[in-house]
């Protein structure tokens, strides 16, 4: 079971908030580690703006600059030991940024959200970019799931 929130507060992105539903599932689903077991999953997206996302980024990474999003993983953090199958995300997408640069990389504001959605999500499933390969892998990825949901290549 996957239950989903997304919870907009940057007003200005029009967002298709079922395709995103179906996105988010279709990753817990298919890029999980644990396919084995069945996983209940609690995720919630947040789509703020510059100045919020910045607020978070220092709070919690310390660094003083926005980003385009930042995922947490709260599983750990939540008391259920009758439910060790329960992962529970939290995902920050910057909507305002999501904005510029689908103008600027010629596509919809929606790919671009969906692009950050599906960055944060592989992050918690253990996809790694820090390093050229991995990001390469990871980024290859992304625009497989992206194009299959009919976003596009987004990334490249």
């Amino acid at each position: 079971m996957t239950k989903i929130q997304i919870t907009q507060n940057f007003k200005d992105i029009e967002i298709d908030t079922a395709k995103l539903k179906k996105l988010t599932k279709y990753i817990c689903d298919n890029f999980a580690k644990h396919k084995i077991q069945t996983i209940k999953y609690e995720i919630s997206i947040v789509i703020i703006d510059n100045v919020e996302i910045r607020k978070i980024n220092k709070k919690f990474l310390n660094h003083n600059c926005f980003t385009d999003c930042i995922s947490f993983d709260l599983s750990d953090s939540i008391q259920n030991p009758k439910n060790e199958n329960q992962r529970t995300f939290e995902l920050v997408v910057n909507g305002e940024m999501a904005v510029k640069q689908a103008k600027k990389r010629d596509h919809s504001s929606q790919a671009e959200l969906a692009l950050y959605i599906t960055h944060s999500l592989l992050h918690n499933f253990g996809f790694d970019d820090s390093s050229q390969q991995l990001a390469e892998k990871m980024h290859k990825t992304e625009d497989e799931i992206l194009t299959k949901f009919g976003f596009g290549s987004v990334y490249n």
